[in-house]
C-alpha cells in the first residue's frame, strides 16, 4: 500500500461529506494519508475546518475569503483572519483569488484579493490561490507583492508555470492530471522542479480517472501519484515523498 499521502488542497467542510464526514476522516490515516490541508472559503468555513484541525493531529487548515464567497463579507474582516491564522494548525491564507468564470463584480474581487495578499505578506504566511479564468490579473498582483505560496489545481500553461516558480511560489496538480485531453496539465507534471510540487484532491471535487464524476477524497491522490510518476520516470511512493515532505516545507509542518 502506498503511504506518506500529503493532500495540499481539499474542502471537507464541503456537504458532500455530511452523511460520513466522521467516519471518513478517521480512516484516512490508515489508508495512507499522513497529511491534509483543508481549505477555507470564508469566516464560517474557517471556523468549522478549524475544529477538524483540532481534533485530528493530520489535519491543518487555511482561513480566507475565496472569490465567490464576497457576500456579506464583514468590515473588520482582515483582523478577523489575522486572529485565525494565529492558530497553530492555521498554515496559510486562503483559498483567495480570482475567478471571473462566474458573475462577480471584478472589482471588488481585485480589491479583496489585494487586501488578502497584503494581510498575508505583511505576516508572512504562505498563500493558496485560485485562479479561474483570470491568469493575466493574478499573475499582474502576485508579481507586485510576490507571496510564498501555492498555485492549487495549476490549470496553466508551462510557460505560466515557469513564472509562478520564478516568483518563489509552487504548484500543485490533481485529478486533471489523469483526464484524456489534459495536455497542459501533463506538460507541466513532466517539467515542473521537483521542489516546487504538490499534490491535492480539491475534495469533494476533481477525482482522478477511473472515479471521474465521483466524490473525491485524499486516498484518490494514490492515482494521481501514479500517473505522475509514469510521466516522470519514478515510482508512485517517490513521487508521494517529494510531494509531502515539499507540503511540509512550504507550509511550516514539522513530522507530518
Amino acid at each position: 500500500m502506498l503511504n506518506n499521502i500529503f493532500d495540499a488542497h481539499c474542502h471537507y467542510d464541503d456537504k458532500w461529506f455530511d452523511e460520513d464526514r466522521t467516519q471518513l476522516l478517521e480512516l484516512l490515516p490508515k489508508a495512507g494519508v499522513s497529511g491534509v490541508i483543508t481549505n477555507a472559503t470564508d469566516l464560517r468555513s474557517a471556523e468549522v475546518i478549524r475544529g477538524y484541525a483540532e481534533k485530528y493531529p493530520y489535519i491543518y487548515f487555511t482561513a480566507g475569503f475565496h472569490p465567490e464567497n464576497l457576500d456579506d463579507m464583514p468590515d473588520d474582516y482582515l483582523d478577523r483572519l489575522a486572529q485565525l491564522l494565529k492558530h497553530p494548525k492555521c498554515v496559510a491564507l486562503g483559498e483567495i483569488g480570482l475567478d471571473y468564470h462566474w458573475d462577480i463584480p471584478r472589482d471588488l474581487q481585485l480589491r479583496v484579493f489585494e487586501e488578502q495578499l497584503q494581510l498575508a505578506v505583511g505576516l508572512g504566511v504562505p498563500v493558496v490561490i485560485h485562479d479561474r479564468e483570470a491568469h493575466g490579473d493574478t499573475m499582474s498582483l502576485l508579481r507586485k507583492y510576490r507571496p510564498k505560496g501555492l498555485m492549487h489545481c495549476f490549470s496553466g500553461s508551462v510557460d505560466l508555470m515557469r513564472e509562478v516558480i520564478s516568483l518563489g511560489m509552487s504548484i500543485s496538480l490533481g485529478g486533471v492530471v489523469t483526464f484524456k485531453n489534459a495536455r497542459h496539465s501533463v506538460e507541466c507534471a513532466a517539467q515542473v522542479p521537483a521542489d516546487r510540487l504538490l499534490l491535492e484532491t480539491d475534495a469533494p471535487y476533481m477525482s482522478p480517472v477511473p472515479l471521474r464524476g465521483k466524490r473525491n477524497d485524499s486516498r484518490n491522490i494514490a492515482l494521481v501519484a501514479e500517473k505522475i510518476a509514469e510521466i516522470r520516470g519514478l515510482t508512485a511512493q517517490e513521487v508521494l515523498d517529494i510531494t509531502a515532505e515539499n507540503a511540509a516545507e512550504l507550509f511550516g509542518i514539522k513530522n507530518p
